[in-house]
């Protein structure tokens, strides 16, 4: 509340600023300028002279060497935008000036229903991949991306058509066109999170200035010597927001078309996100890709709360207890400890001599992999990645499957009570019916409010969590994703379609078509993730479709079956719990049964 009211104090100061700057803008130049002088001397002075009872260092203006060990491995932070900058005047920046000239709109866009060819998202603009992998590695590839092989943290791409088994891709089929859309997508790219129970950039870093008396790198590892830790904390990077205003244009140009609905029946779409900044952050830059600016007037956005005590089936976990259960995480993290013994068993070798004053662990070696990835999607290259073979990072894309797996799908015992939330409000969406019970994760004052959980819409947008997009996959029972589960900590399967490099990158992004084809009398459904058609045969009664269709009343009842065969108050309160490792293990994201 203090933070709040320093704000709208601050605020306020600006407000009458503007006002004295119209009547007075010279003088007022002025004296801001000689105030920030002085205050700039001011600092130098505080800041630069020794002071009693406060440690100082003295760095010479030279080279960037001075910053060698102790100091190496420590943070670097720039505050932007500053707190109370000198030179805001509002009034004399407006927004909106007038004089637009002519600004008539054309057509809607549906280049999924009507171009001869799909676009798919191949690359991550801006950000640039290593020039050379590690000199030792044995199986180079001319083809391999880097960026693919980064589970969770790879930039969403369009997977290779057949990816999770079907010779499919995302246009629409012969004889159909597209009548609805029901989107779910993660957030882009972030920096990490607070929370890390095996590596952690954060982590890592911290350990190093423990360590720092005297610690020296060389080899492959020199660049450390001069390399500061600059790693923000669990909010979205300039990639991250460049990936959601992407997808803004992208779906506006394929399924643009679909906004007709709305003029016809004189409503504003109602899009979805959480209250975590780097989630309404997504939210607001898919928007403004999809509207364009301003984007005001033209859709409501509803912002649920993700906090403890609130129902909500885009953050489950904050109202089922046992999804904060230590034993469900260690098991997890059981799992990749293993996997990491025996991947990382060369780079471990190979990388811990060339760092003298600090022992390199495996979970080190694992964090520095991390380290790649999360500076890559933050300032745009990191030397971090050229120290590992592509085998090592192909382990390591595999050692985030086995977690995710084990934390967050088919092999969690809470994916899919976590999940069946918003499957209870997809099946109230596609057969225009409020939600009858709430008995999981929904929210009723939300969801039974026509306004703010519409029905008998063309276009729903819902931004989540990747750990979300997991249960929502696992609840729905798609099997095809779960064929070589449980997953083994000892080797990669040959053959796999649970990739989370393909299932739940940053800004991920899953499609539920609903379709109506020529060839059959009633209205069709599929699911298409990151441009990939999945199989729903492991939902009952729909058929083995080459393109994946499943009539959407075949879909409603098997999803209505799999709601009422779900336990939500055993899966997230009962007193259940799972042995760690191999002991017990799950392919339907469900715990154990009452005795």
């Amino acid at each position: 509340m203090d933070d709040y009211k320093d704000v709208e104090s601050s605020g306020e100061l600006k407000q009458h600023s503007a006002t004295d700057s119209d009547t007075h803008p010279k003088l007022y130049v002025v004296v801001a300028f000689l105030t920030g002088a002085i205050a700039s001397i001011g600092a130098q002075y505080i800041f630069c002279t020794p002071q009693s009872g406060v440690n100082t260092v003295s760095v010479p203006q030279r080279s960037i060497e001075v910053f060698a060990p102790p100091y190496a491995g420590s943070s670097e932070v720039h505050h932007f935008p500053p707190a109370s900058p000198t030179n805001v005047f509002p009034s004399l920046f407006p927004t909106d000036v007038g004089h637009a000239g002519p600004t008539p709109t054309g057509a809607e866009a549906g280049l999924i229903a009507t171009a001869p060819s799909y676009p798919v998202h191949s690359g991550a603009p801006h950000l640039v991949s290593p020039a050379s992998m590690n000199k030792g590695d044995k199986h180079k590839s001319s083809n391999f991306d880097i960026f693919k092989h980064w589970g969770n943290l790879s930039p969403w791409f369009s997977v290779e058509r057949g990816a999770f088994g079907l010779d499919s891709g995302p246009e629409v089929p012969e004889t159909c066109s597209i009548t609805g859309l029901h989107l779910v997508h993660r957030h882009g790219a972030r920096y990490p999170t607070q929370f890390a129970s095996f590596g952690g950039p954060a982590n890592f870093s911290g350990r190093l200035n423990q360590a720092a008396a005297g610690w020296k790198a060389h080899g492959d590892l020199k660049f450390m010597n001069e390399w500061t830790y600059k790693l923000g904390e669990e909010v979205l990077t300039p990639f991250g927001r460049q990936q959601l205003f992407d997808l803004g244009v992208a779906t506006r140009i394929k399924y643009g078309f679909l906004l007709k609905n709305f003029s016809e029946s004189n409503t504003l779409p109602v899009f979805r996100t959480e209250s975590q900044d780097r989630m309404l952050a997504s939210a607001l830059n898919f928007a403004i890709g999809f509207f364009g600016y301003p984007f005001e007037g033209q859709y409501q956005q509803s912002i649920t709360i993700e906090e403890k005590g609130f129902n909500n089936t885009l953050a489950p976990y904050k109202t089922c207890n046992n999804a904060d259960d230590k034993a469900k995480s260690d098991r997890a993290i059981w799992y990749v400890r293993r996997w990491a013994d025996i991947y990382l068993k060369d780079a471990h070798a190979r990388l811990a001599p060339q760092l003298k004053g600090y022992d390199l662990s495996i979970e080190d070696i694992y964090t520095l992999q991390q380290m790649c990835a999360y500076e890559t999607v933050a300032i745009g290259y990191s030397k971090f990645c050229e120290l590992f073979t592509e085998d090592e990072w192909k382990g390591f894309d595999y050692s985030l499957d086995l977690y995710f797996w084990y934390d967050s799908a088919f092999g969690s015992p809470v994916a899919r009570v976590q999940g069946i939330g918003y499957v209870q409000e997809l099946v109230a969406r596609l057969t225009h019916t409020p939600i009858a019970v709430h008995n999981s994760s929904t929210n009723a004052t939300l969801n039974d409010n026509p306004v703010t959980f519409p029905l008998g819409q063309s276009l729903y947008v819902d931004a989540t969590h990747e750990v979300v997009v997991l249960n929502i996959l696992t609840a729905l029972n798609l099997t095809t994703l779960a064929a070589e589960g449980p997953l083994p900590a000892d080797h990669i399967p040959k053959h796999r379609t649970f990739k989370v490099s393909h299932l739940a990158p940053f800004a991920t992004n899953v499609h539920f078509q609903v379709l109506a084809c020529d060839s059959v009398a009633e209205p069709q459904i599929r699911v298409i993730v990151n441009d990939g058609a999945v199989p729903l045969t492991g939902i009952k009664g729909c058929p083995a479709h080459k393109d994946g269709l499943c009539p959407v009343s075949t879909f409603v009842d098997a999803m209505r079956e799999m709601i009422r065969d779900t336990d939500w108050a055993w899966g997230c309160h009962g007193a259940w719990s799972v042995p760690e490792g191999t002991q017990w293990n799950t392919t339907v994201g469900y715990p154990p049964l009452p005795q």
